[in-house]
């Protein structure tokens, strides 16, 4: 790995702005505090979204989320909610939200280069109305998180449309990747097995559905 000798320069924000410009009206008004019926309808179409959290001294995380299209609800204009479902248990999304409420949500559609952010505060609940919305296949999660809605809007598809994101020949860079399996034994050391790690982990994945 290459090792940076100093740290790049800090920009000041007065700098960063003169060197992007000043936004057009336009898209500083396409901010709402709702979810409107366009919004609604992009999260019912949505099986991927990612959470971004941060602790109370500000050290951030953010975290995947995914299921079948339409998993994270609607409750109203003004409140989602989204289901926890099994995972590593390490709970950094919940241990942050404890300390600091305020959350980011990045909605995508597979095959749409656009996207939905959705800002707010959140909190877990375990109320079982809500719950019994996030059923799937008989079962429910233990919990989930509401988020109180105080920003949403749609992004450009730049970034997307740059990263070839859906293009399925972008789908061989992964074969440029050593496996999970490789990464888990030379980070973790001891005496992992990659192949057998990785079975372990596809068989896991398998009961997910």
């Amino acid at each position: 790995m290459t090792q940076v000798a100093t740290r790049p320069r800090r920009l000041p924000p007065d700098e960063v702005r003169a060197l992007l410009g000043e936004p057009e009206p336009m898209l500083e008004n396409k901010k709402i505090d709702h979810i409107d019926a366009f919004a609604r309808r992009f999260i019912a179409h949505s099986p991927f979204a990612s959470l971004a959290t941060a602790d109370a001294a500000g050290r951030a995380d953010c975290s995947p989320r995914g299921d079948y299209p339409g998993f994270v609800k609607v409750l109203d204009e003004h409140t989602l909610a989204i289901p926890d479902r099994p995972g590593n248990r390490i709970a950094d999304s919940f241990r942050n939200i404890a300390e600091n409420p305020e959350v980011g949500l990045l909605f995508l559609v597979p095959g749409m280069s656009e996207t939905l952010r959705v800002n707010g505060r959140a909190y877990p609940t375990d109320e079982p109305d809500v719950l019994a919305r996030m059923r799937t296949e008989a079962k429910a999660p233990v919990l989930a998180i509401v988020v109180e809605v105080t920003e949403a809007f749609f992004h450009c598809g730049r970034a997307l449309l740059r990263s070839r994101l859906w293009d399925p020949a972008s789908q061989a860079l992964a074969d440029e990747l050593p496996s999970v399996g490789e990464i888990a034994a030379a980070q973790f050391g001891g005496d992992i097995d990659p192949q057998h790690f990785e079975a372990v982990l596809e068989e896991s994945y398998r009961k997910l559905f």
